[in-house]
């Protein structure tokens, strides 16, 4: 593995400011960061000319379920490795598997196809699995598949949790549905991030619930009780809940700008993580698809079912960047929404940075927030 040093670059710093900086890697982790331009001899090292691009750290994905029209629901491997090569051509070095509500057999088929993979990615790195369901409520379904959707059985979690082998990082349930609690207490054991959504859950049962130890809200404002206000339900409590952070779908179509402003404002770039949620429609565009056993059409890149409800999302982690910052949320918290936020929720202590002994997964944007190159531990993956 050749040593690198990254020049000509632009490093976000507070606010929308950004720093000429340079890079050196060696052994794909980073070695030291200087500030400017290069300076001083580089005998050993490959220099890359980052041409006076925004370089960042790899971001993580922790909600994606397809793209390039790979479903990572269907068990294959090719699915996984398709996935992995659409995150880190978007500037996304790791990423969760995540599934949707289904038989306990697609699931257990679906876990088998990520374990194969991890280790030897095409791309991004796989951080773990984001159990989607599916013990989520009808009430709140979206695009869940009712007919997959039932009440919390623990055999059942623990029959995935031994099928999985350490990868589930991130759970998704409706903590009002009988068995709920006893559901947290469970999945807490297992020291997992316990997200909420797909729910009707009250003000007061999720004030339970994060006291229990759910500490994440998946998707937050979609697919659960809106705000009343003499019902503020699950989206209020989480606002009050310091210990508690939010995942934003930045595509201009699940959350108008205003509220994604308001989560910044309310949760911070430490409580707030841009996620895709993304189909496997993202990276193709327009057409017909089958998701979580549905019928899916997406048009001018908005995915619904026949009856109008939307269906994920076909947003890259680059675009959910550019619109974060568009919506006015200053480039270094959008950045760190996209990266160190993430990575400090799911324990990924090498990733998520640019600094001295971090792994060296970075990506270069230009103006535009198009990706020119995505690095991960320290190898060029070329878009």
């Amino acid at each position: 593995m050749a040593n690198k040093v990254i020049d000509n670059v632009r490093i976000a710093h507070s606010g929308n400011q950004t720093e000429p900086g340079v890079v050196w890697i060696k052994g794909g982790i980073i070695e030291r960061i200087d500030p400017g331009t290069l300076a001083s001899p580089y005998d050993g090292y490959e220099r890359i000319d980052g041409n006076g691009c925004l370089l960042i750290p790899g971001m993580i994905d922790v909600h994606i379920h397809g793209a390039n029209g790979f479903d990572l629901m269907d068990g294959s491997e090719e699915s996984v490795q398709q996935v992995s090569r659409a995150c880190a051509a978007t500037g996304c070095t790791a990423f969760l598997a995540t599934s949707v509500s289904s038989s306990l057999e697609d699931l257990a088929a679906m876990i088998r196809s990520v374990k194969r993979v991890v280790g030897h990615e095409a791309g991004a790195r796989v951080a773990g699995l984001h159990l989607e369901g599916p013990y989520l409520n009808p009430k709140r379904k979206g695009m869940q598949n009712e007919k997959f959707l039932r009440h919390p059985d623990l055999e059942e979690m623990e029959l995935l949790f031994r099928e999985a082998e350490g990868l589930i990082r991130m759970v998704t349930i409706a903590p009002e549905l009988p068995g709920g609690m006893e559901l947290i207490s469970y999945l807490k054991e297992k020291d997992v991030v316990i997200a909420i959504a797909h729910s009707d859950a009250t003000y007061e049962e999720a004030k339970l619930a994060f006291e229990a130890g759910a500490s994440h809200v998946t998707h937050c404002f979609n697919g659960m009780r809106p705000i009343h206000h003499r019902d503020p339900g699950l989206v209020v409590a989480a606002f009050e809940e310091e210990h508690v952070s939010v995942q934003a779908i930045v595509d201009g179509i699940h959350l108008h700008p205003a509220i994604v402003r308001m989560m910044h404002r309310l949760k911070g770039a430490d409580g707030t993580v841009l996620i895709t949620d993304a189909l496997q429609a993202m990276g193709l565009g327009d057409g017909e698809y089958v998701f979580g056993g549905h019928q899916v059409q997406v048009v001018n890149g908005v995915a619904r079912l026949k009856d109008g409800t939307l269906a994920s999302s076909t947003v890259t982690m680059n675009e959910a960047l550019r619109l974060a910052a568009e919506a006015g949320i200053p480039l270094h918290d959008a950045v760190l929404m996209a990266t160190a936020t993430p990575a400090r929720i799911l324990g990924l202590h090498q990733l998520g940075s640019i600094a001295e002994g971090f792994d060296a997964d970075l990506a270069l944007l230009n103006d535009r927030f198009e990706v020119q190159w995505t690095m991960i531990k320290g190898e060029m993956f070329r878009v």
